[in-house]
């Protein structure tokens, strides 16, 4: 549920989700996986929410779509190929790389938002790396496909908005199909952890305005550099 309410408000949900599963007993890759499945609503409400966003940038939405399928696609590829010791191994930098950038989150905005030359080059090879990330590990997706759309397109990060939630269902769905078929889903924990996403959100919705994002940034922050240490002692 917090993982829903921080998404809601400031992004980088599954940097609580994930460990909270990790916590649980679950292997590394199995734990990815099954938080994949189960933040998928949430993607879809804030996809939802945003639509209206796009008109701007409305040309751009094929090409940026097939990227991101085509990022997806290899991430998902590296995350169920690769041996799950390799996972196991850099999930701790994972964690504490997410955590470092949505610290930096509110600063890289702000330093984006002054970003005047628009390169479609750099846009559309930031969201493959970017969407190849999220498949791979979900934690900050938000984040990375926010910081490649503004590195790429002139245009405040506001506006950018609706097309990271686009992006960030597009990698999400892609990676739900892949691993549902093919990944070692724990849907017993799936059952309990997507319908408390979705509570959350729909709580952190509500909320936003009346809690300052500084305060729970703060919490998140915290718990994710303690996750990170904790598997790197381990």
């Amino acid at each position: 549920m917090g993982a829903g309410i921080c998404n809601a408000i400031a992004g980088g949900g599954s940097l609580l989700s994930f460990p909270a599963l990790l916590a649980t007993g679950l292997p590394p890759v199995t734990a990815t996986v099954t938080n994949s499945v189960s933040v998928w609503p949430g993607y879809l409400g804030g996809a939802a929410a945003l639509r209206k966003r796009l008109d701007e940038h409305r040309t751009l939405v094929p090409g940026l779509i097939l990227t991101g399928v085509a990022g997806a696609t290899g991430g998902v590829i590296a995350l169920l190929a690769a041996p799950p010791k390799v996972f196991a191994a850099l999930v701790p930098y994972l964690i504490l790389a997410a955590t470092a950038l949505f610290a930096a989150q509110p600063l890289v905005s702000r330093k984006l938002s002054e970003h005047g030359a628009d390169s479609r080059i750099r846009l559309f090879a930031g969201v493959f790396l970017g969407a190849a990330y999220g498949a791979y590990f979900n934690g900050g997706m938000g984040i990375v496909l926010l910081t490649a759309l503004a590195l790429g397109i002139d245009a405040s990060i506001t506006r950018l908005n609706g097309l990271k939630s686009l992006l960030t269902l597009t990698v999400s769905s892609t990676a739900v199909i892949a691993v549902a078929l093919f990944g070692p889903v724990q849907w017993s924990a799936v059952a309990v952890l997507a319908p408390a996403c979705l509570l959350g959100g729909v709580v952190g919705a509500r909320i936003a305005d009346r809690l300052r994002p500084g305060a729970f940034r703060a919490v998140v922050i915290v718990f994710g550099v303690g996750a990170g240490t904790a598997m790197l002692l381990s």
